[in-house]
């Protein structure tokens, strides 16, 4: 990036800050190595990436893998829905989320103890992603019902959440969120949630809700057992992308959370931008510039810095936002590419005290978005100086990271926002899921479909057939003593040695299996004790 004088500079700040009225955003790229030349020699990606984004809209096919199209974009506008069914579908959940909610609130909807006062969201990836970064930007402690989350299969960390819930759990609203119904961490966390009503004496399905595919797994088991209600998910809409779904809109609802001011936001954005035009299309500027500071192969790492404390779980949502679309092995003529952006980051000024130093100082293969929010809080801010405030201090901190990382050639991008609302969170969700869309069509990538999910996925599956597999084989020769060698040709996996001893390792700390130990991996013994045997190895605790 050409270093500039402070004249130059304030110069390019005023051709390249953008500002959007309608949508009370600015977009501040003076700070990259974003300048016309570059901009003008994109405008036939550019002109291609619009017309594959209307397209899209248009309902085309996006993800062919699925055979599937795209539509979160409809869900903030019906009306652009490619067949009435969709249309009235989107318009029907949305009405019926709306008095649900209220019958909670009211409590015409009750637990057989009271009215509801807590949820629990049981999802994984953006099914838990998005309630959670808007439950952070937009919830307090006086919504209509406080939230808490099981988005994993970590017993552990399920355990922290009922501790929490136990005493309010009779009058907790279980929502289970999972397209297919079978996704496994959702359908633990919810087995999990299941037994602890049991062991509660509570009625799980008078107090469960489910977000699911219609006909799918979950959708079936809902109805059999009677839950309260049943919200749909649509193939067309991907977990990444579902916040502006009832994935979002439930959880918020429930909140007292306007989501009526969440869906505007990113519908009027979605107007915006539309316009096929660069100079007037935020969302084409974000991702022209992604192009052009990672050299249209994602050379730097995004590094989000919102300089709010509501706005934390933004880069976290937007890591899988951007990863997961972006992050791909080939191109869509089938060249492999290896495509992504890396993206981190946590709060500003937080940061001050965490890895600034080595954004400034260390290897400069990254590029900072930075998000101002105008507004300090509702009320007065008392002086924490004279004439200063701790919102001045904020600022102070912002402007002054930017200058700092500008002075050793870093690069950096500026969003403007006026508050942290409903509108303007659903504004942000919005510019960056256009921003994505525009910047795979700029690289020739499909930005919808996730093929190393689904890999990851698959081999989650054949490690658990393994670990199926070995409990037999060690329960039917139990007391004898095996390596993990000698069980992987046992049970006919003999490429799956490492496997096998790390499934033995975990089953000798819980206390399930006996292990002789030796100094190396491939002379530890493993077994399965026999009932009253006194273990000759070390047999972990329980």
């Amino acid at each position: 990036m050409m270093k500039h004088t402070p004249t130059q500079l304030w110069e390019r700040f005023q051709t390249f800050h953008t500002d959007f009225p309608t949508l009370g955003l600015t977009l501040d790229l003076s700070r990259t190595s974003v300048d016309r030349a570059n901009i003008d020699e994109l405008q036939p990606r550019i002109h291609q990436a619009f017309l594959a984004m209307a397209a899209l809209e248009a309902g085309s096919i996006a993800n062919p893998d699925e055979n599937r199209r795209v539509g979160h974009y409809w869900l903030r506008n019906p009306e652009l829905a490619p067949d009435v069914c969709i249309k009235n579908d989107i318009k029907t959940t949305l009405e019926n989320i709306q008095a649900f909610a209220s019958n909670i609130h009211s409590g015409a909807i009750a637990s057989p103890t009271g009215s509801f006062t807590h949820i629990l969201l049981i999802g994984i990836g953006g099914s838990a992603l998005g309630p959670q970064f808007i439950d952070k930007a937009l919830g307090s402690a006086s919504d209509r019902l406080q939230i808490s989350y099981l988005d994993n299969t970590d017993p552990d960390g399920m355990d922290k959440v009922f501790d929490q819930l136990l005493p309010v759990l009779a009058r907790t609203l279980v929502v289970v969120l999972s397209k297919s119904g079978g996704t496994k961490e959702t359908r633990n966390g919810m087995i999990e949630t299941k037994a602890q009503f049991r062991r509660s004496g509570l009625d799980f399905p008078k107090q469960a809700v489910a977000i699911t595919g219609v006909g799918s797994e979950l959708d079936r088991v809902a109805q059999q057992e009677g839950w309260l209600e049943r919200f749909p998910m649509w193939d067309w809409v991907g977990g990444r992308t579902s916040v502006t779904s009832a994935v979002g809109l439930l959880p918020m609802a429930l909140q007292g959370i306007d989501i009526k001011q969440f869906i505007q936001g990113a519908c009027e954005t979605d107007v915006v931008t539309r316009i096929p035009l660069y100079d007037r299309n935020p969302a084409m500027q974000l991702a022209v510039s992604w192009y052009i500071i990672g050299e249209g192969r994602g050379a730097k790492d995004m590094v989000l810095l919102p300089y709010k404390d509501r706005l934390e779980l933004f880069s976290k949502y937007l890591q899988q936002l951007i990863m997961e679309s972006i992050g791909k092995e080939l191109d869509l003529s089938g060249n492999r590419v290896n495509q992504g952006i890396a993206v981190y980051g946590n709060k500003g000024a937080t940061d001050q005290h965490a890895y600034i130093q080595q954004l400034r100082d260390g290897l400069n293969n990254f590029f900072v978005t930075f998000i101002e929010v105008l507004r300090d809080r509702k009320g007065e801010s008392v002086e924490v100086e004279t004439g200063v405030t701790s919102g001045d201090y904020l600022q102070g901190f912002f402007l002054g990271t930017r200058e700092a990382l500008y002075e050793n050639d870093r690069e950096s991008i500026t969003l403007t926002i006026p508050e942290v609302s409903p509108y303007t969170v659903g504004l942000l969700i919005a510019l960056y899921e256009r921003a994505v869309g525009f910047y795979a069509h700029l690289v020739n990538i499909n930005a919808y479909h996730q093929p190393g999910v689904e890999a990851g996925k698959k081999a989650a599956g054949t490690i658990l057939e393994v670990h199926h597999k070995v409990l037999k084989f060690l329960q039917a020769k139990a007391g004898q003593e095996f390596t993990a060698n000698e069980i992987a040709t046992g049970i006919q996996c003999p490429e799956r040695a490492e496997t096998i001893f790390k499934l033995c390792e975990r089953w000798t700390f819980a206390g399930k299996m006996g292990k002789m130990t030796d100094r190396t991996p491939s002379e530890c013994r493993f077994y399965q004790p026999i009932l009253n045997h006194v273990p000759r190895g070390t047999l972990a605790p329980t």
